[in-house]
């Protein structure tokens, strides 16, 4: 097995957890009430993930790469050390943020949003980080950017614009929700990573 066979495969796995526990989520009180997942265009993105990585997993054979990290997709040509290590980057990082996800429960959102009956979420991984759905993909895209993935470092630098502009926006709406609360949440938890920022 070729380690990015390992990494498209817990991008796989981290979509499949996505679009399963998108049923049943809170409604968004900002919105005409139907439940926030499906007024995007969010489901489609996911069907449409799925089937890109599952092309790229059928692309490679046993001990090849797939096409997305061979030949002329590679900024660099990593070690079969780094390529491994990679992969574990990417396992755990996205192992964090299904931690999180599950954490979070009902009162996740595709996007920054209030919620039905919002609770703060203040166990688990968001007792290290307040944003851990983020600090996990950003550790995951980052292990698949080890790989020299010109794809993977391309999304390395738009999810990093993406949630650093999104953090903002979120912390908003939870000092909205909780102005007493979440004040003294973002005292004792750092941003996005443990112990730093």
């Amino acid at each position: 097995m070729h380690y990015g066979t390992v990494i498209l495969s817990s991008w796989a796995a981290f979509l499949i957890v996505w679009a399963v526990t998108a049923f049943g989520v809170k409604r968004d009180v900002r919105r005409d009430g139907s439940a926030s997942v499906w007024s995007s265009a969010w489901p489609v993105r996911v069907v449409v993930g799925l089937l890109l990585i599952l092309m790229l997993l059928r692309s490679g054979r046993p001990h090849t790469p797939p096409v997305v990290f061979s030949g002329r997709a590679l900024a660099f040509v990593p070690s079969p050390a780094l390529g491994w290590t990679a992969a574990a980057i990417v396992v755990v990082g996205i192992g964090f943020a299904i931690w999180a996800r599950f954490t979070l429960g009902k009162n996740w959102s595709p996007r920054p949003s209030m919620k039905e009956r919002h609770e703060l979420v203040t166990s688990g991984p968001y007792a290290c980080v307040r944003h851990p759905i983020y600090t996990g993909m950003l550790f995951a895209v980052f292990g698949t950017a080890l790989t020299g993935s010109y794809f993977a470092i391309l999304v390395l630098a738009l999810a990093s614009l993406v949630f650093l502009s999104r953090i903002p926006r979120e912390e908003k709406i939870m000092l909205d929700l909780f102005p007493s609360a979440y004040p003294a949440y973002q005292a004792r938890t750092k941003r996005l990573i443990p112990f730093l920022w």
